[in-house]
């Protein structure tokens, strides 16, 4: 079993993180224990993961690597990532049987994969 999932974002860009992960995906930001706050970034939970976004002075998005995370709703959360202009590239459902995803990046060009069961 996995606790958390972390993605790298660079220094100072908390408010771009929250507006990303809490605004758009609706995720709750989770309060980092004091010692870890210091270093800054931020951590996000919801629909069953736990995200957590550390910052770095010589950050590199993640472009082949992703987290792959199960969502409730794809339709609705590509609608409003679609319209908040993050394009989604839907995959082939032939690849995963059994499952829609799609590919989008998070607001620093992290790559990131939501998925949900068909049926």
């Amino acid at each position: 079993m996995i606790h958390h999932v972390q993605l790298a974002a660079p220094r100072g860009s908390e408010s771009a993180l929250r507006a990303f992960y809490a605004g758009l995906l609706g995720l709750v930001e989770v309060p980092k224990p004091p010692p870890l706050a210091a270093r800054g970034g931020c951590w996000f939970a919801g629909h069953g993961v736990e995200l957590h976004l550390g910052v770095t002075d010589d950050f590199h998005p993640a472009g082949k690597a992703h987290p792959g995370l199960l969502w409730p709703d794809l339709d609705a959360l590509a609608a409003r990532l679609t319209a908040a202009g993050y394009p989604v590239t839907w995959a082939d459902e032939s690849e995963l049987p059994g499952l829609r995803r799609f590919h989008t990046a998070d607001v620093h060009g992290n790559r990131l994969e939501f998925l949900a069961p068909i049926g």
